[in-house]
């Protein structure tokens, strides 16, 4: 019965190594936006900080055409945006991994609220299987002694015919005994009167 248990408790630890996993990515992904964000934060200073003085010629040498690439003001922008998106997905990952972690925690309890109530169960079943065994072995019981009373009543019933049919052989015997003898008294009687006669 505790198989299938073990099979659910076993899937409930697959997910959460699934889950843990994916926490690595999580973390990695929040760097690579912390990252970012100094990157936009020394971006962000003016040019002149960032270089020597120099003269206006010199300037004018260094100053970007507009076909040479991207200005700072659109790597700022792109930064900027790159950093919304991330933290943006940080965000949301969060909140995944928030709600995975309370469904984790709700199937948790409900595991454990069903494995208390199998356990209530089985002993229910266990409890219910003896008593169904004492039932059967009481029912045997009083089958057997049916089954000995029935067997006992027809030898019974077979010695009181035979004990009527010797009374009825009995009776008849006696009948005809009975039936000779006053046969025999009645032909005495009738020679003691033929004999008084003639004396």
């Amino acid at each position: 019965m505790a198989h299938w248990r073990e099979e659910f408790a076993a899937a409930l630890a697959a997910r959460d190594r699934r889950e843990k996993a994916n926490i690595a990515i999580y973390n990695a992904y929040a760097k690579l936006a912390d990252r970012t964000a100094a990157a936009n934060t020394s971006h962000t200073q003016s040019p002149a900080q960032q270089s020597t003085p120099s003269t206006p010629t010199t300037d004018r040498k260094k100053q970007p055409s507009p076909t040479s690439g991207p200005s700072p003001q659109d790597l700022l922008a792109a930064t900027r945006t790159d950093l919304a998106e991330a933290q943006r997905s940080r965000t949301e990952l969060h909140e995944r991994l928030a709600r995975a972690t309370t469904d984790l925690e709700k199937l948790r309890k409900q595991s454990n609220h069903d494995g208390r109530k199998i356990s209530s169960m089985e002993g229910e079943i266990t409890h219910l299987q003896l008593r169904l065994k004492d039932r059967e072995e009481e029912l045997r019981g009083k089958a057997k002694l049916l089954e000995d009373f029935q067997d006992e009543l027809a030898t019974l019933n077979l010695q009181l015919n035979m004990a009527e049919a010797r009374t009825d052989r009995l009776q008849k015997e006696n009948q005809e005994l009975v039936d000779r003898w006053m046969v025999r008294m009645g032909k005495e009687a009738d020679a003691m009167n033929d004999a008084s006669k003639f004396s």
